[in-house]
Protein backbone atom coordinates (compact mmCIF):
# COMPACT_ATOMS: atom_id res chain seq x y z
CA UNK A 1 0.00 0.00 0.00
CA UNK A 2 1.02 3.44 -0.83
CA UNK A 3 2.10 5.90 1.86
CA UNK A 4 -0.11 9.42 1.79
CA UNK A 5 1.83 12.26 0.44
CA UNK A 6 0.92 15.94 1.89
CA UNK A 7 1.83 18.45 -0.23
CA UNK A 8 3.89 22.07 0.90
CA UNK A 9 4.12 25.30 -0.35
CA UNK A 10 7.78 27.01 0.06
CA UNK A 11 7.92 30.68 -0.87
CA UNK A 12 11.70 31.65 -1.49
CA UNK A 13 13.72 34.59 -1.55
CA UNK A 14 16.42 35.26 -4.20
CA UNK A 15 19.81 34.39 -4.01
CA UNK A 16 22.15 36.49 -2.27
CA UNK A 17 23.24 39.22 -4.08
CA UNK A 18 20.31 39.05 -6.26
CA UNK A 19 17.31 41.41 -6.72
CA UNK A 20 13.98 40.22 -6.27
CA UNK A 21 12.71 38.60 -9.17
CA UNK A 22 15.63 36.55 -10.29
CA UNK A 23 14.40 33.09 -10.21
CA UNK A 24 12.92 32.38 -6.69
CA UNK A 25 9.37 32.00 -6.50
CA UNK A 26 6.61 29.50 -5.26
CA UNK A 27 7.27 25.75 -5.03
CA UNK A 28 5.21 22.67 -4.49
CA UNK A 29 6.35 19.99 -2.45
CA UNK A 30 5.82 16.39 -1.17
CA UNK A 31 6.40 15.12 2.07
CA UNK A 32 5.30 11.60 3.75
CA UNK A 33 3.62 10.90 7.19
CA UNK A 34 7.53 9.56 7.77
CA UNK A 35 9.34 12.66 6.99
CA UNK A 36 10.84 11.90 3.38
CA UNK A 37 10.15 14.32 0.52
CA UNK A 38 9.15 13.21 -2.62
CA UNK A 39 10.37 15.66 -4.93
CA UNK A 40 9.41 19.88 -5.36
CA UNK A 41 9.02 21.73 -8.73
CA UNK A 42 9.15 25.52 -8.84
CA UNK A 43 5.13 26.48 -9.54
CA UNK A 44 4.84 30.07 -10.12
CA UNK A 45 7.65 32.49 -10.39
CA UNK A 46 7.00 35.72 -8.15
CA UNK A 47 9.84 38.16 -6.51
CA UNK A 48 10.66 37.21 -3.39
CA UNK A 49 7.65 35.76 -1.69
CA UNK A 50 8.58 35.28 1.63
CA UNK A 51 5.66 34.27 3.19
CA UNK A 52 2.59 32.46 2.29
CA UNK A 53 -1.22 31.78 3.21
CA UNK A 54 -4.39 30.27 2.36
CA UNK A 55 -7.47 31.52 2.61
CA UNK A 56 -9.83 28.92 4.48
CA UNK A 57 -11.46 27.18 1.68
CA UNK A 58 -8.15 26.36 0.12
CA UNK A 59 -8.63 27.64 -2.81
CA UNK A 60 -6.67 30.93 -3.04
CA UNK A 61 -3.06 30.76 -2.41
CA UNK A 62 -1.50 34.76 -1.28
CA UNK A 63 1.77 36.01 -1.66
CA UNK A 64 3.79 38.78 -0.54
CA UNK A 65 6.99 40.05 -2.38
CA UNK A 66 9.07 41.41 0.06
CA UNK A 67 10.65 44.20 -1.82
CA UNK A 68 10.93 48.20 -0.85
CA UNK A 69 7.85 48.14 -2.82
CA UNK A 70 5.73 45.68 -1.38
CA UNK A 71 3.89 43.96 -3.23
CA UNK A 72 0.86 40.96 -2.54
CA UNK A 73 -0.39 38.34 -4.98
CA UNK A 74 -2.77 36.41 -5.29
CA UNK A 75 -3.31 32.65 -6.91
CA UNK A 76 -6.41 30.23 -7.68
CA UNK A 77 -4.95 26.85 -6.89
CA UNK A 78 -6.99 24.21 -9.07
CA UNK A 79 -7.56 20.70 -7.83
CA UNK A 80 -4.17 19.53 -9.20
CA UNK A 81 -2.05 21.61 -7.24
CA UNK A 82 -1.51 24.42 -9.97
CA UNK A 83 -1.35 28.09 -9.49
CA UNK A 84 -2.90 30.75 -11.69
CA UNK A 85 -2.25 34.07 -11.07
CA UNK A 86 -5.55 36.10 -9.96
CA UNK A 87 -4.08 39.42 -9.43
CA UNK A 88 -2.03 42.19 -7.58
CA UNK A 89 -1.59 44.77 -5.64
CA UNK A 90 0.64 46.99 -3.40
CA UNK A 91 1.06 45.89 0.23
CA UNK A 92 0.20 49.03 1.67
CA UNK A 93 3.85 49.83 2.86
CA UNK A 94 7.74 48.83 2.42
CA UNK A 95 8.93 44.97 2.79
CA UNK A 96 6.06 43.14 3.76
CA UNK A 97 6.82 39.99 5.73
CA UNK A 98 3.80 38.16 6.79
CA UNK A 99 0.10 37.85 6.16
CA UNK A 100 -2.65 36.39 7.39
CA UNK A 101 -6.31 35.87 5.32
CA UNK A 102 -9.28 35.60 7.04
CA UNK A 103 -11.52 34.62 3.54
CA UNK A 104 -12.86 37.92 2.67
CA UNK A 105 -9.59 39.92 3.49
CA UNK A 106 -6.06 39.84 4.15
CA UNK A 107 -3.36 41.47 6.60
CA UNK A 108 -0.16 42.31 6.02
CA UNK A 109 2.62 43.52 7.82
CA UNK A 110 5.15 45.86 6.33
CA UNK A 111 8.44 45.37 8.06
CA UNK A 112 10.46 48.32 6.26
CA UNK A 113 8.12 51.06 7.38
CA UNK A 114 5.98 49.83 10.48
CA UNK A 115 2.62 49.99 8.44
CA UNK A 116 -0.32 46.98 8.67
CA UNK A 117 -2.33 47.08 5.43
CA UNK A 118 -5.90 45.20 5.22
CA UNK A 119 -6.78 44.32 1.00
CA UNK A 120 -10.33 42.99 0.42
CA UNK A 121 -9.80 39.30 -0.97
CA UNK A 122 -12.90 38.43 -3.62
CA UNK A 123 -13.69 35.16 -4.44
CA UNK A 124 -12.13 34.36 -7.07
CA UNK A 125 -8.89 35.57 -5.45
CA UNK A 126 -9.30 39.55 -6.38
CA UNK A 127 -8.00 42.12 -4.31
CA UNK A 128 -8.35 45.51 -3.22
CA UNK A 129 -6.82 48.40 -2.64
CA UNK A 130 -4.85 48.17 0.53
CA UNK A 131 -6.54 50.26 3.43
CA UNK A 132 -3.23 51.38 5.88
CA UNK A 133 -2.37 51.89 9.25
CA UNK A 134 0.96 53.89 9.90
CA UNK A 135 2.74 52.84 13.14
CA UNK A 136 5.09 55.14 14.94
CA UNK A 137 7.53 54.52 17.78
CA UNK A 138 11.11 52.82 18.53
CA UNK A 139 13.07 51.00 21.26
CA UNK A 140 16.17 50.42 22.92
CA UNK A 141 18.35 48.40 20.60
CA UNK A 142 19.54 50.80 17.88
CA UNK A 143 20.30 49.08 14.83
CA UNK A 144 16.70 47.12 14.73
CA UNK A 145 14.62 49.46 16.78
CA UNK A 146 15.43 52.53 15.14
CA UNK A 147 11.55 52.77 14.18
CA UNK A 148 8.52 50.65 13.91
CA UNK A 149 8.92 47.27 12.28
CA UNK A 150 5.52 45.67 11.50
CA UNK A 151 6.46 41.92 11.56
CA UNK A 152 3.36 39.64 12.18
CA UNK A 153 -0.66 39.72 11.89
CA UNK A 154 -3.25 37.15 13.71
CA UNK A 155 -6.87 37.36 13.91
CA UNK A 156 -7.80 37.75 17.09
CA UNK A 157 -11.70 37.11 17.91
CA UNK A 158 -13.45 39.94 15.61
CA UNK A 159 -9.59 41.60 15.97
CA UNK A 160 -6.66 41.40 14.35
CA UNK A 161 -3.27 41.84 16.28
CA UNK A 162 0.11 43.15 14.92
CA UNK A 163 3.15 42.45 16.08
CA UNK A 164 5.84 45.85 15.90
CA UNK A 165 9.37 44.30 16.72
CA UNK A 166 10.60 48.20 16.50
CA UNK A 167 7.98 49.16 19.07
CA UNK A 168 7.59 46.41 21.67
CA UNK A 169 4.07 46.84 20.73
CA UNK A 170 1.05 44.54 20.21
CA UNK A 171 -1.26 46.80 18.11
CA UNK A 172 -5.34 45.99 17.12
CA UNK A 173 -7.88 46.60 14.88
CA UNK A 174 -11.23 45.79 13.86
CA UNK A 175 -11.59 43.48 11.33
CA UNK A 176 -13.18 45.35 9.04
CA UNK A 177 -12.59 45.45 5.26
CA UNK A 178 -11.71 49.13 2.99
CA UNK A 179 -14.72 50.72 2.04
CA UNK A 180 -16.72 49.72 4.67
CA UNK A 181 -18.27 52.51 7.86
CA UNK A 182 -15.19 52.83 9.73
CA UNK A 183 -13.31 55.72 10.79
CA UNK A 184 -10.40 57.20 9.24
CA UNK A 185 -7.28 55.18 9.51
CA UNK A 186 -5.24 55.38 12.45
CA UNK A 187 -2.71 54.10 14.48
CA UNK A 188 -5.12 51.16 15.60
CA UNK A 189 -5.13 50.24 20.07
CA UNK A 190 -2.28 49.33 22.06
CA UNK A 191 -2.90 45.75 23.11
CA UNK A 192 -0.40 45.20 25.22
CA UNK A 193 3.65 46.83 26.03
CA UNK A 194 6.44 44.19 25.98
CA UNK A 195 9.52 44.67 27.72
CA UNK A 196 12.21 47.06 26.39
CA UNK A 197 14.41 45.42 24.16
CA UNK A 198 11.91 42.78 23.68
CA UNK A 199 11.08 42.87 19.81
CA UNK A 200 8.00 40.68 19.13
CA UNK A 201 8.09 38.67 16.21
CA UNK A 202 5.63 35.74 16.23
CA UNK A 203 2.94 34.57 18.14
CA UNK A 204 0.41 32.17 18.65
CA UNK A 205 -3.10 31.82 21.14
CA UNK A 206 -4.01 28.73 23.01
CA UNK A 207 -7.20 27.43 23.51
CA UNK A 208 -7.42 29.71 26.53
CA UNK A 209 -6.96 33.08 25.00
CA UNK A 210 -3.02 32.78 26.08
CA UNK A 211 -1.05 34.54 23.57
CA UNK A 212 2.83 32.78 23.56
CA UNK A 213 4.90 35.65 21.53
CA UNK A 214 8.98 35.01 20.67
CA UNK A 215 10.93 37.95 21.41
CA UNK A 216 13.45 37.75 18.63
CA UNK A 217 16.02 40.45 20.51
CA UNK A 218 15.84 38.93 23.55
CA UNK A 219 15.45 35.38 22.27
CA UNK A 220 12.42 34.43 25.32
CA UNK A 221 9.24 33.12 24.89
CA UNK A 222 6.74 36.10 26.63
CA UNK A 223 2.97 35.09 27.86
CA UNK A 224 0.27 37.06 27.83
CA UNK A 225 -3.56 36.99 29.50
CA UNK A 226 -7.00 38.83 28.15
CA UNK A 227 -7.09 41.74 30.54
CA UNK A 228 -10.36 43.02 28.88
CA UNK A 229 -11.65 43.86 25.56
CA UNK A 230 -8.56 44.46 23.18
CA UNK A 231 -6.27 44.88 25.75
CA UNK A 232 -3.42 41.59 27.10
CA UNK A 233 -1.17 42.06 30.31
CA UNK A 234 2.11 40.79 30.12
CA UNK A 235 2.92 38.01 32.54
CA UNK A 236 6.81 37.09 32.74
CA UNK A 237 8.80 35.02 30.25
CA UNK A 238 11.29 31.99 30.41
CA UNK A 239 14.16 31.45 28.11
CA UNK A 240 13.36 29.74 25.03
CA UNK A 241 16.68 27.77 24.92
CA UNK A 242 20.26 27.66 26.57
CA UNK A 243 22.15 27.11 23.53
CA UNK A 244 23.80 30.34 22.15
CA UNK A 245 25.92 31.84 19.28
CA UNK A 246 29.15 30.71 19.30
CA UNK A 247 30.28 34.61 20.30
CA UNK A 248 27.86 33.51 23.44
CA UNK A 249 25.16 36.12 22.40
CA UNK A 250 21.70 35.13 22.33
CA UNK A 251 20.37 33.31 18.98
CA UNK A 252 17.23 35.22 16.94
CA UNK A 253 13.80 32.94 17.43
CA UNK A 254 11.71 33.12 14.43
CA UNK A 255 8.44 31.60 13.96
CA UNK A 256 6.48 29.42 16.38
CA UNK A 257 3.87 26.84 16.31
CA UNK A 258 2.21 24.75 18.81
CA UNK A 259 0.70 21.14 18.66
CA UNK A 260 -1.23 19.48 22.03
CA UNK A 261 1.41 20.52 24.84
CA UNK A 262 4.69 20.77 22.68
CA UNK A 263 5.54 24.62 21.19
CA UNK A 264 8.18 24.45 18.21
CA UNK A 265 10.74 27.51 18.04
CA UNK A 266 12.89 27.99 15.32
CA UNK A 267 16.50 30.06 16.90
CA UNK A 268 18.74 31.25 14.01
CA UNK A 269 22.30 31.39 14.99
CA UNK A 270 22.51 28.59 17.10
CA UNK A 271 20.63 27.03 14.27
CA UNK A 272 18.01 24.59 16.86
CA UNK A 273 14.04 23.43 16.33
CA UNK A 274 13.75 23.98 19.81
CA UNK A 275 10.96 22.16 21.68
CA UNK A 276 8.86 23.45 25.13
CA UNK A 277 6.18 21.79 26.86
CA UNK A 278 3.45 24.07 27.75
CA UNK A 279 1.06 22.76 30.68
CA UNK A 280 -1.24 24.27 33.43
CA UNK A 281 0.80 25.20 36.60
CA UNK A 282 0.45 23.57 40.09
CA UNK A 283 -0.07 26.59 42.35
CA UNK A 284 2.92 24.98 44.77
CA UNK A 285 4.94 24.44 41.88
CA UNK A 286 6.47 27.96 41.35
CA UNK A 287 10.00 27.83 39.95
CA UNK A 288 12.01 29.01 36.91
CA UNK A 289 9.42 28.10 34.38
CA UNK A 290 6.19 29.04 36.22
CA UNK A 291 4.60 32.13 34.27
CA UNK A 292 1.69 33.27 35.34
CA UNK A 293 -1.26 30.27 35.15
CA UNK A 294 1.43 27.89 32.83
CA UNK A 295 5.01 25.98 33.64
CA UNK A 296 7.21 25.98 30.45
CA UNK A 297 10.22 24.12 30.07
CA UNK A 298 12.25 23.29 27.32
CA UNK A 299 12.55 19.36 26.56
CA UNK A 300 14.82 19.51 23.99
CA UNK A 301 16.85 20.87 20.92
CA UNK A 302 16.69 19.76 17.53
CA UNK A 303 20.25 20.43 15.92
CA UNK A 304 19.59 21.16 12.27
CA UNK A 305 23.45 21.95 11.49
CA UNK A 306 25.75 25.30 11.23
CA UNK A 307 24.67 27.78 9.00
CA UNK A 308 21.24 26.50 8.99
CA UNK A 309 19.47 29.56 10.17
CA UNK A 310 15.62 28.50 10.28
CA UNK A 311 13.54 30.72 9.02
CA UNK A 312 10.27 29.53 8.99
CA UNK A 313 8.53 25.65 10.01
CA UNK A 314 5.36 24.13 9.65
CA UNK A 315 3.66 21.28 11.63
CA UNK A 316 2.14 18.55 9.26
CA UNK A 317 -1.15 17.96 10.72
CA UNK A 318 -1.97 14.26 10.34
CA UNK A 319 1.88 13.20 11.40
CA UNK A 320 3.13 16.05 13.79
CA UNK A 321 6.03 15.80 11.08
CA UNK A 322 7.87 19.95 11.60
CA UNK A 323 9.18 20.75 7.98
CA UNK A 324 12.14 23.20 8.82
CA UNK A 325 13.03 26.54 6.08
CA UNK A 326 16.54 26.59 6.66
CA UNK A 327 17.26 29.97 4.67
CA UNK A 328 21.23 29.97 4.62
CA UNK A 329 21.85 26.18 4.03
CA UNK A 330 19.10 26.20 0.90
CA UNK A 331 17.11 23.04 2.48
CA UNK A 332 14.30 21.87 3.64
CA UNK A 333 14.81 19.83 6.76
CA UNK A 334 12.25 17.20 8.33
CA UNK A 335 11.90 16.57 11.69
CA UNK A 336 10.39 13.92 13.43
CA UNK A 337 9.25 14.57 17.43
CA UNK A 338 8.38 11.84 19.82
CA UNK A 339 5.51 13.53 21.47
CA UNK A 340 5.96 12.00 24.54
CA UNK A 341 9.77 13.33 25.39
CA UNK A 342 9.94 16.01 22.99
CA UNK A 343 12.93 14.99 21.41
CA UNK A 344 13.39 14.93 17.72
CA UNK A 345 15.21 13.31 14.79
CA UNK A 346 16.18 14.42 11.33
CA UNK A 347 14.50 12.06 8.71
CA UNK A 348 15.41 13.63 5.51
CA UNK A 349 16.41 17.14 3.64
CA UNK A 350 15.74 18.76 0.34
CA UNK A 351 17.92 20.91 -1.34
CA UNK A 352 16.06 24.24 -2.12
CA UNK A 353 16.84 27.51 -3.26
CA UNK A 354 16.65 29.99 -0.34
CA UNK A 355 13.52 28.89 1.32
CA UNK A 356 11.40 31.51 3.92
CA UNK A 357 7.87 29.89 4.36
CA UNK A 358 6.52 26.50 4.71
CA UNK A 359 2.63 26.18 4.42
CA UNK A 360 0.80 22.72 4.28
CA UNK A 361 -1.50 22.75 1.31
Amino acid sequence: MSIPTAALWIGTYPTAGSAPGGGEGIWRVGVDPNGRFAGGELVAPVAAPSFLALDPSGGTLLAVTEADEGVVSAFRVSDAGALAPAGSVASGGASPCHVVTTGTAAWVANYGDGTAAVVALGPAGGLGTPRTFAHEGSGPVADRQEGSHAHFAHVWGDRVLVSDLGTDELRTYPLELPGSAVAEPSRGEVAAVLPPGTGPRHLVELADGTILLVGELDCRLHVLVPAGPGRLEHVGSVAITGRTMPDGAPGYPSHITVAGDLVHVGVRGPDVLSVLRVREAVAEAAGPGHVGHLTIENVSDVELGAGAWPRHHAVLADSGVVIVAAQNTGELIAVRLDRASGKGDITDRLELPVPACVLEA
